[in-house]
């Protein structure tokens, strides 16, 4: 009889320290967020940190992150909270801003382009950062290798070859009795060098002669112009700048009161009247940058996700420009774009 209470109250013992595990457990789940398809997560969403270089106004970037991350079951708000910082244009402001996304310990942070990235990884060197557009994240230190980042920073690039050398190429096909393009340099980008070096080349091997005028903020933009006009120069391209999207109603009217060809890297470019547009989809890299988003928040180590590059480029034609401008454009042009604006 002894022996038969004994094993009840053991069994009655065991009952109850499951009992008190499994509540443990549920109280565990629901104090901590989930991600997508592992329950309901009742408990605080996921900070994720935002750092972007140009202006919320200017670019969809956050919008289409936004869609990336809800097509992958992500609800914001429920799940995961954005903490936003955007420095309009202005890089000093990057490091400190920074400095108040690291202060609120955001599981990981996306930021773009790369001078946006640079701060991210000062200010919180152990906190992931998704790379979500820039140009050579190997040259800028922040990765290995594309194949194998070996930090806390991986991501999508917008690192095209040659994409200097085919602005070129475009805008000479477009207008090809142009003798001498202007190139416009947001000095403050990490490759302004590199690209330069890759356009003085380019204009050689199309025997053309090229303009240079560097700028690192707003208001020297307009001088810049006048300079490069002032120099002979008959054409416009703009190297990739956060600072020159956010300024290119401003640039592409300047470039239009000397009925300039003008051609951008990013489609916004062409899209607010710039003549040509040539470089990656914004839109694709930031949804693309929802699916490391996606991976990190679900264990996956940055130093092992291989960066991608752009898949596709694409060229959009303005052809209210062309015609404003006066110029007949070659079908063997129109018929690459992705798109031509009537």
């Amino acid at each position: 009889m002894k022996q038969g209470m004994n094993q009840r109250r053991t069994l009655l013992a065991a009952i109850a320290a499951l009992t008190l595990a499994r509540a443990g457990a549920a109280l565990a789940q629901t104090a901590a967020p989930t991600a997508p398809g592992k329950g309901g997560g009742g408990g605080a969403p996921i900070l994720i940190g935002w750092l972007a270089t140009g202006s919320r106004a200017a670019v969809n970037d956050l919008t289409v992150f936004k869609e990336g991350m809800a097509a992958l079951g992500w609800k914001e708000g429920v799940q995961y909270v954005l903490e936003e910082r955007w420095a309009d244009g202005d890089y000093d402001r990057l490091r400190p801003l920074a400095e108040e996304l690291a202060a609120k310990q955001p599981a990981l942070i996306v930021a773009g382009p790369s001078q946006a990235v640079a701060a991210a990884v000062k200010a919180a060197p152990r906190t992931p950062v998704v790379h979500a557009n820039g140009t050579d994240p190997v040259a800028a230190g922040f990765a290995a290798s594309l194949a194998r980042p070996g930090g806390m920073v991986t991501g999508v690039t917008n690192m095209a070859p040659d994409i200097t050398a085919k602005h070129t190429e475009l805008l000479l096909e477009a207008v090809p009795k142009v003798k001498r393009i202007g190139f416009l340099i947001d000095a403050n980008t990490v490759s302004h060098a590199r690209l330069k070096q890759a356009a003085e080349y380019s204009v050689v091997q199309r025997k053309v002669e090229a303009r240079f005028a560097e700028v690192r903020r707003a208001d020297e933009i307009e001088p810049a112009i006048a300079g490069l006009a002032k120099n002979g120069a008959q054409a416009l391209v703009l190297f990739a700048s956060p600072l020159f999207i956010i300024e290119r109603q401003h640039i592409i009217k300047l470039a239009q009161a000397r009925r300039w060809a003008m051609i951008g890297g990013a489609r916004e470019f062409a899209e607010s009247g710039a003549l040509l547009s040539y470089g990656a989809n914004r839109a694709i890299l930031y949804r693309r940058a929802a699916y490391y988003v996606d991976r990190i928040l679900k264990g996956a180590k940055p130093a092992e996700m291989p960066m991608e590059q752009p898949m596709t480029i694409e060229l959009v034609i303005n052809g209210k420009t062309a015609k404003a401008l006066g110029i007949k454009l070659p079908q063997s042009l129109l018929i690459r774009a992705e798109r031509v604006i009537e």
